[in-house]
């Protein structure tokens, strides 16, 4: 069981409005995609040994996309519905503390690929996207009563993290963990 967490929590607003709910996962996780230099990560993707079923790196970009666009409407629905002063007290708890696990699995969400494709570290991005599966999975169970919309709007982040859960392990699995020896060559400026 969880609680609401105030301090772990986006402010009510982000919540409160439908384009800002569904902006903030998409730019944020944008921002972290070319963070992490798309070419140089598409090259180290390639040179990895993968588990079969792994798709073409440009798949990666707009399932994202659509996924976090959905996973922002999801808290739009769940907290600013659920919140409402006409809800019932358990409706406000449930959406609360769905507002909690939605802002840290954003945050988990969020560290996976820096941990994986620019520290090289496959064994803590995977033990974040296992944790990033489980929150999610709990955060379904609670908006789920909240919000149908928003609880079927998880559900193919779901069985995406699911899909990634496993990529993620079978390519730390089948590199041995090891990630370092993957450089990208870089060109001279």
């Amino acid at each position: 069981m969880t609680t609401y967490i105030p301090h772990l929590t986006l402010p009510q607003a982000v919540f409160d409005s439908p384009a800002f709910a569904v902006l903030l996962p998409v730019v944020s996780g944008a921002a972290i995609g070319y963070a992490t230099r798309p070419k140089e990560t598409q090259k180290m993707y390639m040179a990895m040994k993968q588990p079969p079923l792994r798709p073409p790196p440009y798949i990666f970009g707009p399932v994202w996309t659509l996924l976090y666009g959905l996973m922002g409407y999801a808290s739009y629905r769940a907290v600013h519905y659920g919140t409402s002063p006409f809800s019932p007290v358990e409706t406000i708890r449930l959406a609360r503390q769905g507002a909690t696990l939605y802002s840290i699995q954003l945050g988990l969400n969020l560290a996976w690929m820096p941990l994986f494709f620019g520290l090289k570290r496959p064994i803590e991005a995977t033990l974040d996207i296992v944790a990033l599966l489980g929150i999610n999975a709990y955060l379904f169970k609670t908006w789920y009563p909240v919000d149908k919309v928003a609880g079927w709007c998880l559900a193919p982040y779901l069985v995406w993290l699911g899909f990634a859960t496993y990529l993620s392990a079978g390519a730390g699995y089948l590199n041995n963990w090891d990630l370092s020896n993957k450089q990208v060559e870089k060109k001279d400026v």
